[in-house]
């Protein structure tokens, strides 16, 4: 969560989530994904260790709306983004733009994915939740984990 003048407040423990496995856990037509997604939502819902990004927000309403087999309707895909916005957000700065330009040069990843990655160790999370990174990789102290695959299972 970001404080007064763009400083982040530190917590105890902070597990990151990308903006796939919202989409999966509200997706019907996501098959297994959608059962193992929630249940890591759930579980960081519950501890209260669940962070997510503005860029996650946005990037999980258009998705809702737009890129899934049945899209949702913008009341009901609305409604999502705003019960996650009660997670910790982090709102980037604009130091954070350059971290991620050298982030995606230095960990050879996309822009997006490196603003995600600058965002999650901006939060002081040690835990990335991601299917789109490399499975248990370590970038600076966060390590990767894809909730599908059995290293990184929830």
């Amino acid at each position: 969560m970001v404080g007064s003048h763009g400083r982040v407040q530190r917590f105890m423990s902070a597990e990151f989530c990308d903006t796939n496995l919202f989409v999966y856990a509200y997706d019907v037509t996501a098959g297994p994904k959608r059962e193992q997604a929630s249940v890591l939502l759930a579980r960081l819902w519950d501890s209260g260790d669940g962070v997510v990004s503005m860029q996650v927000l946005q990037e999980l309403f258009v998705a809702l709306t737009r890129k899934i087999p049945e899209p949702l309707p913008l009341p009901e895909a609305r409604a999502i983004v705003s019960d996650m916005s009660t997670w910790r957000v982090v709102e980037p700065v604009s130091r954070d733009i350059l971290t991620a330009i050298d982030g995606a040069a230095r960990w050879r990843v996309s822009f997006w994915d490196a603003m995600i990655l600058t965002t999650a160790l901006r939060a002081g999370a040690r835990t990335v939740w991601s299917e789109d990174l490399n499975d248990g990789q370590s970038y600076d102290g966060a390590i990767v984990r894809n909730p599908f695959s059995p290293l990184g299972s929830p």
